[in-house]
């Protein structure tokens, strides 16, 4: 798949694309990013890609004109329609399943907005999908790319060590969309504190009911929502039930 993202600081990517485990996404090219500064499509001596607002108003607002040239270089290159996603806070919030389909996509173009915004005939026209990481404001979209980019990277064959870890994660359908239980290892004793008898028991049924339960009860303290889900969706069973009354 091929990512094409819209940015006025590439070299923020560079190490991020080097580090960590995904980068064995990116340097195989599973998950190729090819980098575009709207700078270079920007007219005049100053190359400028912002203004002020119409209307008066603090901050600077990204125009329209260099952004759409940069797209349309982007999209010649890659050769054929792709999505284009705008990191924004009226995005839908990025989720697993998200996540999962785009892991299987071909990808997409990403724009990273700076500065107070972007002129809105562009988002009008060309945008097809807006994704938000939560209910915050950043500096620039450069982040939420990078957390897009990671969290589909991770996902593709071969770039974990183990192919079951992505598996076991929170909000996995495997884990019937719970959030993941706590986890340990050496030393068994650390400042006076031991790991929980079950993990040590050697027996595999048992380890499993912990976690589960584990699962269970701390995404009803954290996220009751998810809790609903499975109930909803039919992923709980009796012990599982039972499990979530011990901890009312």
């Amino acid at each position: 798949m091929r990512f094409d993202v819209l940015t006025l600081f590439p070299e923020l990517f560079a190490p991020f694309m080097a580090s960590g485990v995904t980068r064995r996404a990116y340097e195989s090219k599973q998950v190729e990013v090819v980098l575009w500064n709207p700078r270079d499509f920007a007219q005049g001596n100053y190359k400028r890609v912002d203004d002020r607002p119409f209307g008066g108003g603090p901050g600077m607002v990204m125009m329209a004109e260099p952004l759409s040239a940069c797209l349309d270089a982007a999209l010649a290159a890659r050769g054929s329609p792709a999505p284009v996603v705008l990191f924004s806070p009226i995005g839908e919030a990025l989720r697993h399943e998200a996540v999962e389909r785009w892991s299987a996509s071909e990808g997409a173009v990403l724009v990273c907005g700076r500065y107070e915004g972007i002129d809105q005939r562009f988002i009008d026209t060309r945008v097809t999908h807006q994704i938000s990481l939560g209910d915050f404001i950043l500096s620039g979209g450069e982040i939420a790319a990078m957390a897009l980019l990671d969290a589909v990277a991770r996902l593709q064959p071969g770039v974990l060590g183990d192919e079951a870890s992505h598996v076991q994660d929170s909000f996995n359908p495997a884990l019937d969309g719970l959030l993941d239980c706590p986890h340990y290892t050496r030393p068994e004793q650390w400042n006076g504190q031991g790991v929980p008898a079950p993990l040590l028991s050697g027996h595999h049924v048992q380890i499993e009911r912990w976690r589960r339960d584990q699962r269970l009860a701390i995404t009803a303290a954290r996220r009751p929502d998810l809790i609903a889900a499975a109930r909803a969706a039919g992923r709980l069973n009796q012990a599982d039930e039972t499990a979530l009354k011990k901890k009312l």
